[in-house]
């Protein structure tokens, strides 16, 4: 019951929805004590809807954004409060004492200094917009002021109407003691504090501490674009939740030749980037874009196929190419806008298949075989589990835009899988990684998700008093502590160099202070790796692992694993690399021989059906290799889908990247002479 309240309520905990209840019941209870009037009742409902709202907010509850659209939002819940504290007052007697008026007067003067407050902040923050985010380009010329400290910017609403703390407690202990005095300090420190905040606030907003004119930066940008001349251009756009469609090609851009470049067009999308050296610039507006000089770009790739594509798209001078974010058998693979491209780049043969049996217009000799360059950190099967019993990886894929079951094995598969494997007759560990996308647009996928979660976090906590494993935990424990205490070195190293030292940075401070530094961007890259492998020190490898969130890569997992079960994604073409078993399951219930002729990626895969009982097949696999009948299949599949190992997958892709730089020149050179321009670089 506890849980589909949950659902209904759109809360993410049982402590969120408690304060939830406590919000919705404690006004009505604040109201009917002032009314009766019960000064202790009506003490003990405020201080319950003060800790409660203080708590949603802290969490970041859903709950919050729907007040507000029902005319309950944070100031009116504050100000209902101040009324029904005045009314207590009235309803005790206090109407004609010079206490009452001097409460109202105080929370009227409270009240209004909340709009100069707000007036400034609103001024500030839309005053240190930039019109363009970036990273790793050098804004010195535009002259950016130091950002106000994150005390006075960060949820300034609710800082200052919670001020009103000191009048609520001043008035009802003077009300309790019969000393007006108390209710006089405690109303006075609230407005003078309230006075404080907005003096504080007031330098920030001298034009000297303001971003100088969106023309002036602009300005800036297009003198650094024609002293660094791009060559090659990484264009994205998406939500920030798809930002490891972009993160996933970083390390790629960094090691091509020419001038690199990433362009962003949605500014959550900069926070979520990872490391990296390349120069990166967010253009948010349309017009701001098409009014950028990019005459030197010769080749722009792109990672997906979105609306905004269109404003780069339409310029001549560079050749588009659609890279994507993952080579898979899925429908997005085979997109017909696709065809809008001057080349669409696959990692080997099966994606150029692909393309001439969807047969949506893009041509055969338009695609590029390219290898794919993130897989390089995979590790290759050993032959050989790599810890005493096999661990199993199980990667779902999202439950996409529409209902098809074939989309995600969590709906229909996904708790007989988790529950055959933790039940297996011989030990195995469990690493389940879901996609980020998990749950975001079906209540049912987030449900089994959150179910699957609690399952695997149950069998975790019991092998931890299993006494099967108590000689191994004590073994380990010595090792264990040193990879925490590890952990905590690196995290702190880590924040140390992502904040340098000052976390009350806004969009245009770190704008402008984020430039290129290989040294960084390399301490910062090892310090991931060892995180990675502190992380799975820290963790017996008998223990049983829910993985979410960017920090423990995909990849990492694939190396920690023996096996992977998972649906149709790049995840499956990803892992492939490693030449692992694994095992696809087939969800829509399309029979093992029509799922493997839709689906290049399975024809290497033990099928699993809904109920999962084909795990046997994939454990043998793993733990008697003698027995592995689809070892040579899943080596040459490897090759079909990714291509050679040699020459490697950087070298394929930046020698695609010269090469179509080659056909652009040509093209643009013999424009500028048919038109009887100069021909110039």
């Amino acid at each position: 019951m506890i849980s589909k309240a949950m659902r209904l309520a759109r809360v993410g905990s049982g402590s969120e929805l408690a304060a939830a209840l406590l919000v919705a019941l404690g006004f009505p209870c604040i109201m009917l004590a002032a009314i009766i009037p019960n000064l202790w009742f009506f003490a003990a409902a405020t201080a319950a809807t003060y800790l409660a709202d203080r708590y949603l907010h802290h969490c970041g509850s859903y709950l919050i954004n729907r007040l507000a659209a029902v005319r309950a939002g944070l100031s009116i819940r504050f100000l209902v409060r101040q009324l029904l504290l005045v009314l207590l007052l009235s309803r005790m007697g206090y109407g004609e004492e010079t206490l009452f008026y001097v409460t109202v007067a105080c929370l009227l003067a409270f009240y209004g200094l909340q709009a100069p407050q707000s007036a400034m902040v609103t001024l500030i923050r839309l005053r240190r917009k930039l019109p363009v985010v970036t990273r790793n380009i050098d804004l010195a010329s535009v002259r950016i002021a130091d950002a106000p400290p994150q005390s006075l910017m960060s949820r300034p609403a609710e800082k200052m109407l919670h001020l009103d703390v000191f009048s609520m407690v001043g008035v009802l202990v003077a009300v309790e003691t019969g000393k007006d005095a108390i209710a006089y300090i405690g109303l006075g420190l609230t407005l003078v504090l309230a006075v404080c905040y907005l003096a504080a606030l007031l330098p920030y907003v001298r034009p000297s501490r303001l971003v100088p004119p969106e023309t002036k930066v602009l300005n800036a940008v297009g003198d650094w674009l024609a002293e660094y001349r791009p060559t090659v251009m990484l264009y994205f756009s998406g939500s920030k939740d798809s930002a490891y469609q972009v993160n996933m090609w970083l390390e790629t851009m960094a090691q091509l030749d020419g001038r690199p470049m990433i362009l962003l067009r949605e500014r959550n999308i900069v926070p979520q980037l990872a490391t990296t050296s390349v120069p990166v610039l967010c253009v948010p507006g349309g017009v701001h874009l098409m009014n950028l000089d990019l005459s030197s770009v010769r080749v722009a790739l792109y990672a997906a196929n979105v609306g905004k594509n269109i404003h780069l798209l339409r310029v001549p001078t560079m050749k588009h190419v659609f890279i994507g974010h993952g080579d898979s058998d899925k429908i997005a693979s085979v997109n017909p806008y696709s065809k809008v491209y001057d080349e669409v780049w696959t990692a080997g043969r099966a994606g150029r298949d692909r393309y001439a049996l969807a047969d949506v217009g893009v041509r055969d000799e338009d695609i590029v075989e390219v290898g794919r360059p993130q897989l390089a950190t995979i590790e290759s099967w050993s032959g050989t589990q790599k810890n005493p019993i096999p661990t199993v990886l199980y990667a779902p894929t999202w439950e996409g835009w529409d209902d098809n079951p074939g989309n995600t094995s969590l709906l229909l598969a996904g708790e007989n899988i988790v529950r055959r494997l933790l039940e297996a007759e011989e030990p195995v560990r469990l690493l389940y990684k879901p996609h980020p996308f998990t749950g975001t647009r079906s209540a049912k996928a987030k449900a089994v998700h959150l179910r699957i979660t609690a399952m695997i976090e149950r069998a975790a906590a019991e092998r931890v008093g299993d006494p099967r494993w108590a000689e191994q935990s004590a073994a380990l424990q010595g090792e264990q502590t040193a990879a925490r205490t590890e952990l905590v070195r690196i995290e702190a190293r880590l924040a140390e160099l992502a904040g340098g030292g000052r976390t009350a940075r806004d969009e245009a401070e770190l704008s402008r202070d984020s430039l290129a530094d290989p040294a960084h961007e390399a301490e910062t890259a090892k310090l991931k790796d060892e995180w990675n492998a502190a992380s799975w020190r820290a963790q017996g490898w008998w223990e049983h692992r829910v993985i979410t969130g960017a920090q423990m890569r995909l990849y990492d997992c694939f190396n920690e694993s023996d096996a992977m079960v998972s649906d149709i994604s790049s995840v499956v073409s990803d892992f492939i690399a490693s030449g692992k078993p694994y095992a696809v399951t087939d969800s829509a219930e399309l029979g093992e021989e029509e799922f493997r002729r839709q689906n290049t990626a399975v024809r290497a895969a033990v099928i699993l059906s809904n109920s999962a009982a084909e795990l046997d097949e994939l454990l043998t696999a793993v733990t008697s290799p003698a027995t592995d009948a689809r070892a040579d299949a899943r080596r040459e599949l490897k090759q079909y889908l990714l291509g050679p190992d040699e020459p490697t997958s950087i070298v394929q892709f930046d020698t695609a990247v010269k090469e179509l730089a080659v056909k652009s020149d040509a093209r643009n050179t013999g424009v500028a002479k048919s038109l009887g321009e100069p021909v110039g670089g």
